[in-house]
């Protein structure tokens, strides 16, 4: 009977770091991996413009939709993946941090109706059956019957634990080469009753323009610790290009002539939008345009709910330009895009033109977005937007301060403090 209990207690713990190697292989945040995809959202219950980040253990909710344009009925499944600040995957087992169901299947779908384009319009409230009991960053992996390796898309979610305090503002740089061009992010921090032995190692930040993370700034160091207290405000930390406010396209009617449509054009089963051509306006003068901040919601004009009576178009964008820009890719790039760089926002050049020019299936909603190019020489294939959309200290920027704390001995980061600052409401 002992070498049985033996054999069995060698195979559990043989196990464990298998599953846990499993449910940990890395995976790209916020990137969909099946064609059929589109208008993926995870946001707090009731603001498509949110941030997706809870608190723990409140009564706080997120949604998370998304259509499929196969227009069949599919078995969804969603799970949580436990990261680091850095959203490499945290040497956690899922048991540890997971209550309930490990994975639980999305039962809300509705075909559409009315719409040319025909899909199903799938939802979730989160958390339902599986609930995180620790803060930090998740990634939502959605995936087909039940099987992981099925991924269908990714999403990045943050669950706080306020433990700490922030505050902070906005100021224009005094660097003379970015002051008319940057905004600067002066914070400090109140760790309160945290256990910091070594503040180096277990205080990390990390700062977001506008919800983006192909830009954030992290890897910070205090310029001054007084106790409790950590003060970031040296000259030439946390300051980021102020870009322009991003350009807009309003497609929530395709029967009416909505704002920066030039015209449309209506076939026996589709629509094509033509977008008015955009330019360079790095040499313009700064004008304020309300925005939101490069994010996109879905919406119609016609009484219509956009979920499941919300119709597509291929909507034409083009990019003005005398002569390509030389060994430069052009990008589309905001929420729309994922922030992602790759074939399927990528613009051509048309000579015929003289216009970079990019197709794009987008459902009926309000969106914002910008030009950027990447150098085809740079291996790390970094976005920049300087030369299409220029640069402006006084641009209306959202900038989201996240403190992660690691504990003495601990396997993962905590999320214990966030605050959000706006460029104009927070200025100094």
């Amino acid at each position: 009977m002992r070498k049985v209990l033996v054999y069995v207690a060698v195979m559990i713990t043989a196990f464990i770091p298998v599953a846990l190697k499993a449910q940990q292989l890395a995976v790209t945040p916020d990137h969909v991996y099946m064609n059929n995809i589109k208008s993926v959202k995870l946001n707090q219950a009731g603001d498509p413009l949110s941030l997706p980040m809870v608190t723990l253990n409140s009564a706080e909710k997120l949604e998370l939709a998304f259509d499929d344009l196969d227009n069949d009925v599919k078995d969804y499944y969603y799970t949580f993946v436990l990261c680091n600040a850095d959203w490499t995957p945290a040497q956690v087992n899922q048991l540890e941090y997971l209550r309930g169901f490990t994975s639980t299947r999305i039962q809300n779908y509705r075909l559409s109706s009315i719409a040319f384009q025909r899909y199903t319009h799938y939802s979730a409230i989160l958390p339902d059956q599986t609930f995180p009991t620790r803060s930090g960053n998740y990634i939502v992996k959605v995936y087909l019957d039940s099987d992981t390796t099925q991924l269908a898309f990714t999403r990045r979610l943050m669950i706080v634990e306020n433990k700490a305090g922030i505050a902070g503002y906005i100021q224009q740089t005094i660097t003379p080469k970015l002051f008319r061009t940057h905004q600067k992010v002066n914070f400090e921090l109140n760790t309160g009753a945290l256990n910091i032995v070594n503040p180096f190692e277990q205080i990390k930040v990390v700062i977001l323009q506008n919800a983006r993370w192909d830009n954030a700034i992290a890897g910070i160091r205090p310029s001054f610790i007084n106790g409790n207290v950590y003060k970031y405000n040296a000259e030439i930390d946390c300051v980021f290009p102020g870009g322009k406010e991003f350009r807009w396209i309003d497609l929530r009617s395709f029967r009416l002539q909505t704002e920066r449509v030039r015209h449309t054009e209506y076939h026996k089963n589709s629509t094509d939008v033509y977008a008015v051509p955009d330019a360079e306006r790095a040499d313009k003068i700064y004008q304020f345009i309300k925005d939101i901040n490069g994010k996109y919601y879905l919406a119609t004009l016609d009484d219509y709910n956009p979920n499941f009576e919300g119709d597509y178009a291929t909507v034409h964008f083009s990019f003005l330009s005398p002569e390509p820009y030389a060994n430069y890719d052009m990008y589309l790039f905001g929420e729309m895009t994922n922030y992602e760089c790759n074939d399927l926002n990528r613009m051509t050049y048309n000579p015929q033109t003289r216009a970079y020019e990019l197709n794009m299936l987008l459902k009926q909603g309000y969106y914002n977005y910008i030009y950027g190019l990447v150098d085809k020489s740079d291996p790390t294939g970094k976005f920049d937007s300087s030369l299409t959309e220029g640069d402006s200290w006084e641009t209306e920027n959202n900038y989201t301060i996240l403190l992660y704390y690691r504990a003495l001995g601990a396997r993962n980061d905590e999320l214990v403090s966030t605050i959000t600052l706006n460029s104009i409401l927070n200025r100094k």
